[in-house]
């Protein structure tokens, strides 16, 4: 996953760079909303992981308490 990130990452600098020197803004803007959109779900991906290790937290110490 770490080497798909820096893999995205450098294409996405490169699409970047050039949209800037070729003043297209509209190809900077969908870079910009990609980054945003994958941003947020790398950020929905570790709530989730974190509600379900508080969860199963929870489940173990309920369990303890019962017996």
């Amino acid at each position: 996953m770490i080497v798909l990130k820096i893999y995205r990452w450098n294409e996405n600098k490169k699409i970047h760079h050039r949209s800037l020197t070729e003043n297209k803004i509209s190809k900077y803007l969908i870079y910009a909303i990609d980054y945003i959109i994958l941003m947020v779900n790398e950020i929905l991906i570790a709530l989730s992981i974190n509600s379900w290790n508080e969860n199963n937290k929870l489940e173990k110490e309920t369990y303890k308490v019962l017996l």
